[in-house]
């Protein structure tokens, strides 16, 4: 399929609409937005402060990473599948529905009353935040111009930002002090406000009726299912709870080869497949799906090992390190913000080229800190790879949901968070064995990362091991932005083939329009 018709040959990005009628009410659907993303923003951080309290009452060590696993697993495998739907019925059913599933996984989490019952509880709130994060993003594209875009972008960011700053304290006071079910029971409240606002406030536009009926592709969910679960499962598992080279690893990453085959020649033969070819064919949507995959591989290093860092080579306190990695949640929403300054005037690549640039730049340059150096060094690096990768992340998220209608833009956005992902989990498996290689090759075959972590009594010796560890983790990192911007400069186009704003679908028409129209 060719690439959508645009407002001028190769404009990019096209001028927008002066204020439109109906803007004063979308105060409470962003609010609703941002509540719904908060639920899903806070979950990760809010929990992990909490593991020593629920592994002390319902047990369950040894697999209690799973806790974090299967909501990753859950989330990442039906991404695709809430943006076809999103497409075919309608974004409100959707993100209703997958507000009430997070809710009532979160009741039954907090129900638990085993370790295995919280993991498959978790998976069900997985299964709602998987419509949480794509139709959110969504929905924020739908209700903005091109040109005011950013704003909510930007009041999405600062959701993800505050979360991952406010999270781990929340989660320690109800831990510490109540006990850690009011973690699970606390989205409740959050979540029926969610749900009354959007319920109340949000209208979508009327849909023409199919001259056939709407025909799911079932076979196809479950395809992308279970090739996700697989594929996920090895990468979680592979060298934790088994040797990458062993029959567990090779028996899983061949099950997931077989099933993305078989996923594909399901995709190609259905009449509305989950996880369209147009996808891939376009040169801009394939182009920005390939970039933030490496997005989400190099933003492991900062998020999973930088915590690990601070607290073994800088001798930090668990919450001091927390606000070395903080500081890029700073910067990035600014920059964020701000990219529509640069965008408009050069353009969605090469804004996001510049983005990942300086984010390359920024990697390389963590190995050449000093040993064992001070805290503000890796938190100044972090603030700068912040403000970097806001001005790489929103121009391609913005500039990609501007070149298709509405009717595709929930498959569009789905299809670049679950790239994005499942570049998390790769990147987690890949950085993870990279680390424990390094500390192996230095400290002796039986060390690896996790157990140095919690180790209170590191030696010079085992600290440069770790920090030659992470080192090589961000050279990693380095590699995955080196990816994305080639990406950028072979496949993405010099300028977006931005729709014309009455082309993408409108917007405020969705909402109630408050008196008569303007003359």
């Amino acid at each position: 399929m060719t690439e959508p018709s645009t407002t001028r040959a190769g404009a990019d990005p096209a001028p927008a609409p002066a204020s439109a009628p109906g803007t004063a009410r979308r105060g409470p659907v962003v609010a609703a937005l941002m509540l719904a993303m908060g639920l899903a923003a806070l979950d990760g951080t809010i929990v992990s402060t909490a593991v020593p309290q629920i592994v002390g009452d319902l047990g369950g060590l040894s697999v209690f990473s799973w806790l974090f696993s299967g909501y990753l697993l859950a989330v990442t495998v039906t991404l695709p599948v809430y943006g076809k739907l999103s497409d075919t019925f309608g974004r409100k059913p959707v993100l209703i529905a997958g507000t009430v599933l997070f809710l009532v996984g979160s009741l039954l989490c907090a129900a638990a009353w085993n370790m295995a019952s919280l993991i498959a509880f978790r998976v069900v709130q997985g299964l709602g935040g998987g419509a949480l994060q794509g139709t959110v993003q969504t929905i924020a594209a739908d209700l903005y111009p091109l040109k005011e875009r950013p704003k909510i972008q930007a009041k999405l960011s600062s959701v993800w930002a505050a979360s991952s700053v406010a999270g781990p304290a929340v989660g320690g006071l109800l831990a510490g002090y109540a006990d850690w079910r009011w973690i699970f029971l606390v989205n409740v409240p959050v979540g029926l406000i969610a749900l009354w606002l959007i319920g109340r406030h949000l209208v979508e536009p009327a849909r023409t009726a199919p001259r056939e009926r709407v025909r799911v592709d079932w076979a196809g969910a479950l395809a992308i299912f279970a090739t996700g679960a697989v594929l996920i499962t090895a990468l979680v598992q592979g060298g934790v709870a088994w040797p990458w080279l062993s029959a567990p690893s090779l028996g899983l990453l061949g099950g997931a080869a077989v099933l993305a085959a078989l996923t594909v020649a399901v995709e190609r033969r259905a009449a509305e497949p989950i996880i369209p070819g147009w996808v891939w064919r376009r040169r801009t949507i394939a182009a920005v799906n390939l970039s933030l995959g490496a997005l989400g591989l190099l933003m492991v290093a900062p998020t999973v090992f930088l915590p690990t860092y601070a607290q073994s080579v800088l001798g930090l306190g668990p919450i001091a390190a927390g606000f070395v990695l903080s500081s890029w949640t700073l910067s990035w929403p600014i920059t964020a913000a701000l990219s529509n300054r640069v965008y408009t005037r050069i353009g969605f690549r090469l804004t996001a080229v510049l983005g990942i640039s300086l984010a390359l730049l920024l990697l390389l340059a963590f190995p050449f800190l000093p040993f064992p150096g001070e805290p503000w060094q890796p938190a100044l690096l972090m603030l700068l790879l912040g403000g970097a990768l806001g001005l790489f992340q929103l121009p391609l998220i913005v500039g990609v949901q501007s070149t298709v209608p509405y009717e595709e833009r929930g498959t569009t956005t789905a299809s670049v968070l679950f790239c994005r992902q499942v570049g998390q989990s790769v990147g987690a498996a890949l950085f993870g064995a990279v680390a424990n290689g390094v500390l192996a090759a230095r400290l002796g075959a039986d060390a690896d990362l996790d157990t140095l972590a919690r180790s209170l009594d590191a030696t010079d010796h085992i600290r440069r091991a770790v920090d030659a560890a992470v080192d090589w983790v961000y050279l990693g990192a380095a590699a995955a932005a080196a990816l994305a911007l080639l990406a950028l400069l072979t496949l993405a186009p010099r300028r977006f083939p931005v729709l014309k704003e009455e082309d993408q679908g409108p917007s405020d028409h969705r909402l109630p329009r408050p008196g008569p129209p303007p003359r």
